[in-house]
């Protein structure tokens, strides 16, 4: 974490202005503070900034990710005088990246501020990541003033109407007095019930307009409500249908973390003796090292959790929305199971796969009355028995001959084999992204940070900055990305620079849009348009031109030493690891194919 704070300062020019200040950033609010003492001293508000800012701190926020600009101008200007500390990123989009990262690692929402025009629309991408992820994100974008509002304004866009496909809840603040109130709803609409991105339009009258409206704790409006129990009859007979299984299964998706659920799944999954699958998403939700894990299922997932999947006769689903990466061909998804849907969110139940047993509600309500529901744990231990023979029959095993050259899932293991139990894992998007899923042993929540529904490559570095601000002292920060992930935001490495990060980034460079490259092999007779990335810089000289410190990987000698070193530098470190150009991700399940039918060679596609 940073050992300096940025304050906000008077820039000379609209945009990419900040100083460092020192000093730590100021600790969060405790139930123990004196907060009615610390209300006191207080400067009253007195414009509609001055209220967005103040409706932040009610919040408890502490970081903030953003870029200064015209129309977001007043907002920036009454945050020079707040606790809130300010990370001034490269680009919007990493702002809305980091945001997202903080919300995930953290639990509350992460914050990101953008100017009108190119500014809000640079957030787009992370919205729409963030939105697809259920991950709990606010963002704030100033606006032209409300009379030039439609008229083609200079650096003008309609950013409620642009973003209104890709927020939990949007508005367009209108007035001073209210803006405050806005604000703070957006927050507790981005963490209530189904997370996900919320933003407020300020137009600069509105925020440059006086007010002397105090803004509450963030509230949700009254209209909104959230279902936490789950039907009470609907939970019974889904107990029931779980004592009589004979080829049980848990599927654990990400709504398992969001929700706080996952040592309730944990307990009830060893308690009943159930065998336990998680989505991408869900990674950290189950230990991957427990016995009844089969760690990842869907098109990359392990050969065994796709059987088991595939043979289970009870499938109990919780927190995931069943997307097609998971499921494959949705005729040929647990053709023999009786599904058990738990999700918060109704509009999930039954929209992909039928769910004979709907239970709608919060994750750890709805797991804790099935516990409470069932009497006795199903009798499965053949099935149990049949998950291990196909771990052994499916092995994650792999060659890595040290006369060759260097194998990904190697430099995964090692780099996993370096760091603590509570390492921090964030990735970009490819191949680089499936190496991790597998090889990576992940025990805990809250430790795997990366784009799953979008699959926006760059989110690596950006949402490693945001992972390293919320994580603990004590846990590294490990950005496992791919050269053309990197390339896309690695501006962000000025960011980690300045405020002193201390987080290690692995480029697998493969000098090939890699899971395009495997994909044009297998499907389009090798054709390699436009995945050829052999023009890319060297990374570990790049990385050291911007002030981290630069590592370079070419043979298996060097992988310990590179990657302890890296992981022991106190500040952004990069490690540009060349490894085996023709490297490709099995197993694999075609696009719209059959779990069970997975390819473990290019020849079984």
């Amino acid at each position: 974490m940073s050992e300096r704070a940025t304050k906000i300062t008077p820039a000379d020019d609209e945009q990419h202005d900040d100083q460092i200040a020192d000093g730590a950033a100021p600790d969060a609010a405790t139930e123990t503070d004196s907060v009615p003492d610390a209300e006191s001293e207080r400067t009253p508000v007195t414009t509609g900034a001055e209220a967005v800012v103040r409706a932040l701190e009610n919040a408890g926020v502490e970081y903030a990710f953003g870029v200064q600009g015209g129309a977001i101008m007043p907002v920036y200007d009454a945050l020079y005088d707040s606790d809130i500390t300010h990370v001034t990123m490269a680009h919007e989009q990493g702002a809305a990246h980091a945001a997202d990262a903080y919300g995930i690692v953290s639990g509350d929402p992460g914050v990101c501020l953008a100017t009108s025009g190119p500014g809000a629309t640079n957030l787009v991408t992370g919205l729409a990541d963030a939105d697809m992820d259920s991950d709990p994100l606010v963002a704030l974008t100033g606006q032209v003033p409300t009379e030039f509002v439609g008229n083609d304004a200079f650096q003008e866009t309609d950013t409620t109407g642009v973003t209104t496909p890709i927020t939990k809840d949007n508005t367009f603040s209108s007035d001073s007095d209210r803006v405050g109130t806005d604000v703070g709803e957006a927050f507790a609409l981005a963490r209530e019930g189904r997370p996900g991105p919320t933003l407020v339009d300020l137009p600069k009258d509105v925020t440059n307009g006086e007010t002397d409206r105090e803004p509450d704790a963030p509230k949700v409006p009254d209209t909104y409500e959230v279902q936490e129990r789950a039907d009470p009859d609907i939970v019974a007979a889904a107990a029931e249908r779980i004592e009589t299984a004979a080829r049980p299964v848990m599927l654990l998706g990400g709504g398992v973390i969001k929700g706080g659920a996952s040592e309730a799944c944990r307990e009830f999954a060893i308690e009943h003796d159930i065998p336990v699958i998680t989505t991408m998403p869900g990674l950290g939700s189950f230990p991957e090292d427990h016995e009844l894990s089969l760690e990842m299922a869907g098109m990359h997932g392990t050969g065994y959790a796709n059987m088991a999947i595939t043979h289970c006769d009870t499938l109990i689903g919780i927190g995931t929305r069943f997307d097609d990466r998971l499921t494959g061909g949705i005729e040929t998804f647990a053709p023999d199971a009786e599904l058990i849907h738990v999700d918060i969110d109704p509009a999930e139940i039954s929209k992909n796969i039928h769910a004979d047993y709907p239970l709608v509600g919060d994750a750890e309500t709805v797991v804790d009355q099935l516990s409470d529901a069932i009497d006795s744990s199903p009798e499965a231990t053949k099935w149990r028995a049949q998950c291990q023979q196909w771990k052994s029959d499916y092995s994650m095993a792999y060659d890595a001959p040290t006369d060759g050259p260097v194998q990904p899932e190697f430099v995964v293991e090692a780099l996993d084999e370096a760091t603590g139990d509570r390492a921090i894992v964030t990735t970009g998007v490819g191949q680089h992204q499936m190496w991790a899923c597998q090889y990576w042993t992940f025990t805990e929540p809250r430790t795997w940070v990366s784009s799953h529904g979008l699959g926006t490559m760059g989110y690596g570095l950006p949402s490693a900055i945001g992972a390293r601000l919320a994580a603990d002292d004590d846990q590294e920060v490990v950005c496992i990305d791919g050269d053309g992930s990197f390339l896309m935001t690695l501006q962000g490495l000025s960011v980690a620079v300045r405020e002193n990060l201390d987080i290690t980034v692995a480029v697998l460079n493969n000098e090939y849009i890699g899971m395009v490259r495997q994909w044009q092999d297998a499907f389009f007779d090798g054709r390699h348009s436009a995945s050829d990335y052999h023009w890319m810089p060297e990374f570990d000289k790049l990385a050291e031109a911007f002030g981290a410190k630069g590592f370079r990987i070419d043979d298996y000698d060097d992988v310990a030493e590179s990657i302890d070193a890296a992981i022991a530098y106190d500040g952004p470190s990069v490690i540009d690891v060349h490894i085996d150009p023709d490297a490709n991700v099995y197993p694999m399940v075609p696009s719209g194919g059959d779990n069970g039918q997975f390819a473990l060679t290019e020849d079984h596609l």
